[in-house]
């Protein structure tokens, strides 16, 4: 065999010979204060193997990215069931509307006051009469307003501020959302506005100001427009 077949054969170990080694001459390990350094070990008074400052620092940082995250995942958690309880209070009062001018002041307030929103509106396109209350659009502008959305617009589209009326100067960002009353069909725009520019973004979701959307339209058909 030669010196080179030797030598390889030298740096050649597994994992388990290394396990099996340090069981049976564990002496090895302790003693070797070099050693302990470079692996980030000490021992500590008790003669029992520990982790280094270094190791230690390690666990601690894992630690407190584990408890990070938990505490968002919680915090998402709670502001999920509270906006479904809010949704499910805000469907509520919008069913036990008495006509279309109280379910246009009911929206309103329940965006103010259940969802910290600056307004909410109801805005129908003409040229038929518009209930009192109401916003009215001209033809051709739910789809103006709304876009190439599906079904709801969200962030900041400067052409919708006139919808908020005096509020206008406030809004900083809005929720456009598509629909559709009656039959014939007339096209409708329910919109929430609110001073955070972060409230709506683009690349939130829209199924809740969607499901309010549907609510407002099913509610508004009780009564025809006269």
């Amino acid at each position: 065999m030669s010196d080179a077949t030797r030598a390889a054969k030298k740096t050649t170990v597994d994992a388990d010979s290394v396990r099996a080694f340090l069981r049976t001459a564990p002496d090895f390990l302790r003693q070797d204060d070099t050693l302990l350094g470079e692996l980030g070990l000490k021992i500590d008074a008790s003669n029992i193997l520990d982790f280094g400052p270094a190791a230690l620092a390690k666990v601690a940082a894992a630690h407190k990215r584990e408890a990070l995250a938990r505490q968002a995942i919680e915090a998402n958690a709670r502001a999920n069931y509270s906006a479904q309880a809010q949704t499910h209070a805000a469907v509520i009062d919008m069913l036990d509307a008495r006509n279309h001018s109280d379910l246009a002041r009911r929206v309103d307030e329940l965006s103010v006051l259940r969802f910290g929103l600056a307004a909410g509106v109801i805005a129908l396109e003409g040229p038929l009469r518009v209930p009192a209350g109401w916003r009215a659009l001209a033809e051709g502008q739910a789809d103006m307003l709304v876009g190439d959305a599906p079904i709801a617009r969200m962030g900041f589209f400067a052409p919708a501020l006139p919808l908020f009326g005096d509020k206008a100067e406030l809004i900083r960002s809005m929720a456009l959302v598509r629909m559709a009353i009656w039959e014939p069909r007339r096209e409708a725009v329910l919109a929430f506005g609110s001073t955070d520019p972060e409230a709506f973004m683009p690349d939130m979701g829209t199924e809740l100001v969607n499901f309010l959307g549907r609510v407002v339209e099913r509610t508004a058909e009780r009564w025809p427009v006269l």
